[in-house]
């Protein structure tokens, strides 16, 4: 049974379980404390701290995980991100008071001191950028460091930004973006030798895993769209509805000189595209949700 390290709070838990059960892999517990739980088949999910699930999957106490990509980053952990999950984006900034004159990373003066949890990350890329700057070790919230003198400055993740407004910061630059990823080991696709039957399964398993979760995420922001066309529109018909390899085409029992049509759209533009099939006279239009989409 193949062992996926899944955040154990958070907004970050609740979008990967949603997602999981999407993909027919429903978490099932046996309580809100359980440490872990089942995820049907061949899975078995392990609650545990999003920040320590690049060291589980390293170690091979799991062999996945899902966190995000700043943690990841962060860990310097032989891991590496099989899927862009999508969710829970979010940016590592650097901040400063709103008073302060210092207006961009390029404008941040030599040896200032930047107080924050993401010390490898901001050494790296301020190391990368030639600035020397000193790193203030902080753990919970950084935003009280300017404040205290403590620092001159803060790297900390924020998804809006209204948390620095409300304690008098101001972004002045992104040093990483960050969404929820799918990690394997960084030598899972590595083979030397022979390989054992437990080896391959689980090659294979880690693939079918990534497989469903995929078809959930290509899925997503689309709609499955049919309609009753007249044959004489079909032209004008295919440049409405491209759909991913164009729109499906079938012949209507009895149906006349009318055709049924059936595409994958996207589901920001609907609306448009049901104003353009009716004015091209089209009938029983239906627009149903997709629930996993293969290329």
């Amino acid at each position: 049974m193949l062992k996926i390290a899944l955040p154990n709070k958070g907004r970050l838990a609740d979008e990967t379980r949603e997602l999981f059960g999407e993909a027919g892999l429903p978490v099932r517990t046996r309580g809100d404390r359980a440490l872990s739980a089942s995820l049907g088949g061949e899975f078995e999910a392990l609650f545990v701290r999003a920040q320590d699930i690049p060291e589980f999957v390293a170690d091979g106490v799991a062999d996945a995980g899902v966190t995000g990509w700043d943690l990841v980053c962060e860990s310097d952990k032989p891991v590496k991100s099989r899927l862009d999950l999508g969710f829970g984006e979010c940016r590592l900034v650097a901040a400063t008071r709103d008073e302060s004159p210092i207006k961009s990373l390029d404008e941040i003066p030599a040896d200032a001191r930047i107080a924050t949890s993401f010390q490898r990350i901001t050494g790296d890329f301020f190391a990368k950028r030639s600035q020397p700057v000193e790193i203030v070790p902080i753990s919970g919230a950084a935003e009280i460091a300017p404040l205290l003198g403590i620092a001159d400055l803060i790297v900390d993740i924020t998804s809006t930004g209204s948390t620095l407004k409300m304690n008098g910061l101001r972004e002045i630059g992104t040093l990483l973006v960050s969404r929820a990823q799918l990690i394997t080991r960084a030598d899972e696709t590595e083979v030397t030798g022979e390989r054992s039957d437990s080896d391959a399964r689980k090659s294979e398993a880690l693939v079918e895993l990534t497989t469903a979760l995929e078809s959930v995420l290509r899925a997503r922001g689309t709609r499955y769209l049919m309609a009753n066309v007249p044959r004489s529109a079909l032209d004008a018909v295919k440049k409405v509805i491209p759909g991913i390899n164009g729109p499906t085409v079938i012949d209507i029992l009895n149906g006349g000189d009318r055709i049924a049509v059936h595409a994958v759209v996207d589901a920001a533009k609907v609306y448009r595209v049901i104003a353009s099939l009716k004015a091209l006279e089209a009938t029983g239009i239906l627009v149903t949700r997709v629930e996993r989409l293969m290329p």
